[in-house]
């Protein structure tokens, strides 16, 4: 029985109450009752009337708030849905102008949240219909600021922010020069009413005033300073030369400054006006921080300021007394955006038109940061941001795991060590010559071993090791790390004493950081045991962690040697085994995995006896990762490393791979978004390293036709995995699979590159080489479109090769399929077969030159004579142009040796096994897949045809058909330089 009846035509007022109960069912927790409404209610979602009704919901203010909330959710997904004139469905106009004229009757909601939806539903319609449909909006709005009612005023600036935000995101320039145009107008208007709420609540805080009071003008002061955000940084093509703007921008600082004042002030007497204060603080910064990023040459006459009043609350016991983290982040992320902005690198940009600004900009700049200015910063981040804090420290204790992970991510979570470890790096980048002198100072004045009892040197050492890490590349010439390794850090790793962790883990910092930058050959086995030590620090986890990361650092470098590493290779391996099986994070899994992984891709089989216990663990680690997406690629990145080095697909791991494929390769599994390319990797591996076919193989292959049109990356995988499952089981895959793919392959040509047509066409051809006649067969959906390609001769060359080279691997292994294809063909271009087959020639003997692999010119040749016994018109009357070709040919592949034999040196022989013709992979191992690929050589015509006994053999033939007479008048038709050179290969 339906919920209420059918809203369409009738009266708003006669439904409102069945309307209402359907919104209360909807906000129920019971799915019995919750299911039911939400399917009438989206039945009803596109009945005219019904949004006239939910905005009648919304603005009654007596009915429970849940409803009006439902209703309020369920009108802003409707906007989205039905607004526009296009959508299906949409809206009336007339329906559409109730409800504009009914969301801006009225700014007296009481509701925060609700207030602040019907804000975010006008901006929404706003985007759409302003200025041009809604020319009363701003208007409107503009005129209910001034309300002498404080609620009133407050709801119609927080619409007017709202509909500021959603416009001033639209890109297109005429609605980009109405927005300018709008900012232009009223940017005064706002600038004064920051200023009038900014003076306010100053003052209300300064003279302890009513708190709600305070409240309320904070709120307008941050709502108008967001406001100015946007008009600011869109609306004004060139803010630094809009006298009002200039001014705002001006007042800023001191507006700042007597925030944190009054932040001081506010301690103790309620969190929300503290954070409401913040607000207004932290905003203020992103003024600052947004006009440096969108416009750069703007923001010059506030460098010297903007430096100056960040160097203040950041550098001078004065200023920090008013700092709290975010704020401080914030200003080491102003100072961060000026040394990174590339306006104010004229070195860089001498073309520029703009060079004379950046010139000046870079001189502002320059000019501040003076040696001594230069020296305090560095010296105070040091010894005063970079010693690690309570909270950090009592983290280390509580949750050592979450603590490593933020370090070894490269960023501490809702920290300030990002920002402030950004200015220094860049900082010292900058000014190197100034700064490495002021740190190497640091480093002598912390050089001796302190006593572990000692607790702020401990905390100074990390901090200057910590900024030695950070500064490596630039200190690449000034610190002598072997000899800093030996006498002073590896004796450091000796002192046991639990203080000593802080030196302990950041020496293994140091020492990732410097392993790829200057560390001797000799002296990496040292790093190995000390990194092992630390591997085997069972009472500290965080020191574990950060020791697994320094290993991967190690490894990851070109200079790592897997002989030297060899006698490490055990111990390492199990004690990350063992922390992966003690962390408990998502993100540290997926972080040991990862080094786990590398070692075993550096090392290759040398891994194979150390590999049994994570062969056991990782099915077990899979199932507790069911929610972890990110977890699980890591797992099947690890196997794709542990299939190569094994060799083989060992049979522990057969009934765990197989399904993790399959759900990563399924279109139908929404795994597939996370897991697809990993998947394909470990699929294309365990193919290479199979040595023989199975029922789970091939019934994953059923996957790769969908797979071929998911993505370009699949794609690519695919048809590689396709290949290698081909010469796994040649006739098996094609007969099952073949004419599908060739199917899927045909359809997506047309819109495809020239790289994938050819990655296609290489299948094609393999099909061919595995097993000619049923290839011949299994490529038929594709050949139409190949023979097409020659035919209308194609402009690509490779591709041209290519489609020769098909053809004429077709021709030799099936001329029935030739003669089907020809027929088709003729019969699409309503021409003879004969007319069809000569263009196909002529275009064949025109591109033949051009191709450059010898392989492909022979099979070019062997066709031609092939075609020779099938006497037809378009091979007599281009006779003379077919003997050229094969002459080339011929005189590519036929070599003399040093003892004078004549061979055909694709053929093999006593002396050309199929390595002699295949490629071998760089230093790695040989795997199944690469046998198979040597195998097909001996079966391939290029290789066990000899060109010119073939060519003889058909000559004969060619004799015997047509009889003396005709074959002579042939011959004639070649002229006397080929006849002379054809005669040295063969007698005619």
């Amino acid at each position: 029985m339906d919920l209420i009846p059918r809203i369409m035509n009738l009266d708003i007022a006669a439904t409102e109450d069945n309307l209402l109960e359907a919104l209360r069912r909807a906000s129920s927790q019971d799915a019995a009752i919750l299911k039911p409404a939400e399917a009438k209610l989206r039945e009803w979602e596109v009945q005219p009337g019904f949004y006239s009704a939910l905005l009648n919901i919304i603005a009654t203010h007596d009915l429970d708030l849940n409803i009006r909330w439902m209703a309020v959710l369920y009108m802003k997904n409707g906007i989205d849905k039905y607004w526009r004139k296009s959508a299906p469905n949409a809206i009336s106009e007339d329906e559409k102008t109730l409800i504009k004229r009914g969301l801006i009757s009225s700014f007296n909601e009481p509701v925060n949240q609700i207030a602040t939806q019907r804000a975010v539903l006008v901006a929404r319609i706003a985007r759409i219909d302003c200025p041009k449909e809604w020319e009363e909006l701003l208007p409107t709005l503009l005129q209910m600021v001034l309300s002498n009612d404080i609620l009133i005023q407050h709801r119609s600036i927080l619409t007017l922010q709202h509909v500021i935000k959603s416009i001033s995101s639209r890109r297109l320039m005429g609605d980009r020069r109405i927005f300018q145009d709008f900012t232009t107008n009223i940017y005064s208007f706002i600038v004064n009413l920051w200023n009038t709420f900014t003076d306010l609540f100053i003052s209300n805080i300064c003279q302890n005033e009513n708190v709600e009071l305070t409240i309320s003008n904070l709120e307008k002061a941050v709502l108008t300073l967001k406001i100015l955000r946007k008009l600011t940084v869109y609306g004004l093509n060139r803010p630094h030369e809009n006298r009002a703007c200039l001014d705002f921008l001006k007042v800023l600082f001191d507006k700042t400054k007597s925030a944190l004042e009054c932040r001081k002030q506010l301690k103790g007497k309620g969190i929300y006006v503290l954070e409401l204060c913040e607000k207004y603080i932290n905003h203020s910064t992103k003024v600052l921080i947004s006009l440096l990023e969108n416009h750069p040459f703007s923001f010059v006459s506030l460098i010297h300021s903007s430096l100056e009043f960040t160097m203040y609350y950041l550098f001078t016991p004065e200023g920090i007394q008013y700092t709290y983290e975010r704020f401080s982040i914030q200003c080491f992320n102003i100072i961060k955006g000026i040394l990174h902005c590339n306006e104010y690198k004229p070195g860089k940009n001498v073309q520029s038109m703009k060079y004379s600004e950046m010139v000046h900009a870079r001189d502002i700049k320059l000019n501040f940061f003076q040696p001594n200015i230069l020296t305090e910063i560095c010296r105070r981040l040091v010894t005063h941001y970079f010693i690690l804090n309570q909270d950090e420290l009592d983290m280390w204790d509580t949750d050592p795991e979450t603590f490593a992970n933020d370090e070894i991510g490269d960023s501490w979570k809702y920290s300030l060590r990002p920002s402030m470890e950004t200015v220094f790096v860049t900082m010292f980048h900058e000014f190197r010559d100034i700064l490495a002198p002021v740190l190497l100072d640091l480093i002598r004045e912390t050089s001796g071993l302190v006593p572990p009892e000692d607790m702020p040197g401990i905390l100074k050492k990390d901090a200057v090791y910590n900024a030695v890490a950070l500064a490596a590349f630039d200190l690449y010439e000034e610190v002598d790390f072997d000899q800093w390794f030996t006498t002073t850090l590896s004796e450091e790793l000796k002192i046991k004493h639990n203080n000593y962790r802080i030196i302990r883990r950041r020496v293994s910092v140091l020492m990732g950081k410097w392993a790829g930058i200057k560390l001797s050959p000799k002296l990496r086995p040292s790093l190995y045991e000390c990194v092992i030590n630390l591997l085997s620090c069972q009472e500290d986890m965080a020191v574990r962690l950060t020791a697994s990361s320094t290993l991967r650092f190690a490894i990851d470098d070109f200079e790592f040697d897997a002989e030297q590493f060899k006698d490490y290779l055990e111990a390492s391996f199990n004690l990350l085994f063992q922390l992966l099986k003690e962390v408990s994070e998502c993100e540290t899994k997926m972080h040991i995995l990862n080094v786990m992984t590398l070692i075993v891709e550096r090392v290759g089989h040398t891994i194979q006896p150390h590999s049994d216990a994570l062969i056991q663990y990782l099915p077990l680690i899979w199932k507790e990762s069911d929610d972890h997406n990110m977890l699980r690629c890591a797992i099947v990145s690890t196997l794709v490393q542990l299939v190569k080095a094994l060799g083989t697909v060992v049979p522990e791991l057969t009934p765990f791979l197989m399904p993790i494929i399959m759900l990563g390769t399924d279109p139908k599994q929404s795994a597939i978004v996370y897991l697809l390319e990993d998947s394909l990797e470990l699929w294309l591996t365990v193919l290479e390293n199979s040595s023989c076919i199975t029922n789970e193989l091939i019934q994953l292959f059923d996957n790769v036709p969908s797979l071929l049109d998911y993505s370009t990356e699949a794609f690519n995988l695919c048809i590689t995995i396709c290949s290698v499952h081909t010469l796994l089981a040649p006739e098996l895959v094609m007969r099952s699979h073949g004419v599908q793919i060739m199917t899927v392959c045909n359809n997506m040509m047309a819109d495809m590159k020239n790289e994938g047509i050819m990655s296609i066409l290489r299948v094609a051809e393999l099909y061919l080489r595995a097993s000619p006649s049923l290839g011949a067969e299994t490529v038929l959906p594709i050949l139409p479109r190949i023979f097409e390609g020659v035919y209308e001769g194609e402009k690509y060359p490779m591709v041209m090769s290519m489609y020769i080279t098909v053809v004429s691997r077709v021709l030799i292994s099936s001329h029935t399929v030739f003669s089907q294809v020809l027929s088709r063909l003729a019969s699409v271009h309503n021409e003879s077969e004969e007319i069809v087959m000569s263009k196909i020639l002529r275009v064949w003997l025109l591109k033949m030159p051009n191709v450059s692999q010898t392989e492909q010119r022979k099979v070019m040749a062997l066709a031609l004579a092939n075609l020779l016994t099938i006497v037809s018109r378009p091979t007599m009357e281009m006779f003379g142009n077919i003997m050229i070709q094969i002459l080339e040919a011929l005189n590519d592949v036929t070599k003399t040796d040093e003892n004078g034999i004549i061979s055909d040196c694709l053929v093999l022989n006593r002396d050309r096994s199929p390595s002699y013709f295949y490629e071998e992979t760089d230093g790695l191992c040989e795997t199944e897949h690469d046998q198979r690929k040597k195998q097909l050589i001996y079966t391939d015509p290029v290789h066990t045809i000899v060109l010119k006994e073939y060519f003889q053999s058909q000559m004969f033939s060619l004799k015997n058909q047509l009889g003396l007479p005709q074959y002579e008048q042939l011959l004639s038709l070649v002229d006397a330089d080929t006849m002379s050179q054809l005669k040295e290969y063969i007698s005619f």
